[in-house]
């Protein structure tokens, strides 16, 4: 990548081949219309020229150049990044990291502590990191929700081959919110120049025995094979029922439901988990069908997107048990689990090599 002093991202030289084919196939666009819309690029970002210069230099009217430069925002070809040194994320980033243990975690600076404003700006470092991590051969297995769809919507292209991409956990028929489940997959595809791997099952079955079932299918068992051997999982955490708008009360008994409310702090594809990242009823988990939590722990990337105030339990959770391993997170979110972490410490008090009690007393 090059990258310009005032954070303007332009794709680098051996990328321009690929990003005006992708551009060409979406917008219509001739490739002389692609050339100068990145050379105005070029001469905007890391030249410094002004819009009537560029216009000069390349026979074209200065609202064209406008145009030329708004589009190559909007299609990825330029990404503009403020860093505010205010944010001391870096320093957050690094203590979750030793804290939980994780490879990598990423904190987004946003402006206020609000769960939809949270989401977007999550997703903006969520598909700028996966542009940086997918390469030819990885295995991707998605999660569904709100969250996952919009780093979805703002992947950017990426000339890979034998990408695979596939649905980790099975879908509900009816919700109070769209999972997103289908969109999901069609723009992971798209992006990474491949055909996904859908899982048309129920996420949760009446009886384990159906569940079996259903799932030594050999169509079905080989995609759920490709979710459990993919390198790479994607996925975000949920409210635990009753709260939850895509997993209605109806799935679940009515001591099931009562027992989650009591002791949920969270799901992850349908695996509901406590305070300290177990799961909550192994008879329901049972009857779940979809990629488990101990697989997510095994993955060389297992990649927790989340954020907000009504999030931060199953967030805590999940990491206490391990099994994300990057996470990427607002700064609001990060200073909380940080915080928690201090308190679990706190209460654990410090810990002695050898018991006191066994010292004799004279």
């Amino acid at each position: 990548m090059i990258r310009c002093g005032d954070n303007a991202i332009i794709g680098g030289i051996d990328r321009f081949s690929y990003i005006r084919h992708w551009i060409d196939g979406w917008l219509g666009m001739d490739q002389e219309k692609i050339k100068k819309m990145i050379d105005a690029a070029k001469m905007y970002y890391f030249m410094d020229c002004s819009q009537q210069d560029i216009a000069d230099k390349l026979g074209v009217s200065r609202p064209t150049v406008s145009r030329f430069l708004q589009q190559a925002r909007e299609d990825g070809v330029v990404q503009i990044r403020i860093q505010d040194p205010s944010e001391d994320t870096h320093r957050l980033a690094s203590l979750l990291q030793d804290k939980y243990r994780l490879k990598t975690a990423i904190v987004v600076p946003v402006p206020y502590y609000e769960e939809n404003l949270i989401g977007e700006y999550l997703a903006e470092d969520a598909a700028r990191y996966l542009d940086e991590l997918v390469t030819d051969g990885d295995r991707i297995a998605l999660a569904w929700g709100e969250t996952i769809y919009k780093v979805a919507k703002k992947l950017n292209h990426k000339h890979v081959s034998n990408v695979s991409v596939v649905q980790c956990q099975g879908g509900v028929s009816h919700s109070k919110a769209n999972t997103y489940s289908c969109e999901i997959m069609q723009l992971f595809g798209s992006a990474y120049h491949t055909s996904p791997y859908f899982l048309p099952l129920p996420v949760i079955v009446d009886h384990p025995l159906v569940k079996q079932a259903i799932e030594s299918e050999r169509n079905m068992r080989a995609v759920l094979d490709m979710g459990e051997q993919a390198n790479i999982a994607l996925y975000s955490v949920g409210a635990p029922v009753p709260n939850s708008p895509v997993l209605p009360v109806q799935y679940f008994t009515e001591e099931e439901a009562e027992e989650l409310a009591g002791r949920a702090c969270g799901e992850i594809c349908a695996r509901f988990y406590d305070a300290d990242g177990r799961i909550c009823l192994p008879e329901l988990d049972a009857r779940t069908i979809g990629i488990s939590l101990d697989s997510l722990a095994r993955k060389e990337h297992s990649i927790l997107v989340a954020g907000g105030p009504g999030k931060v339990e199953a967030i805590f959770g999940a990491l206490q048990a391990g099994y994300a391993n990057v996470l990427i997170t607002d700064q609001f979110t990060a200073k909380s689990l940080a915080d928690k972490e201090q308190e679990r410490l706190h209460r654990e008090g410090p810990t002695s090599s050898f018991p006191l009690s066994s010292i004799p007393l004279y």
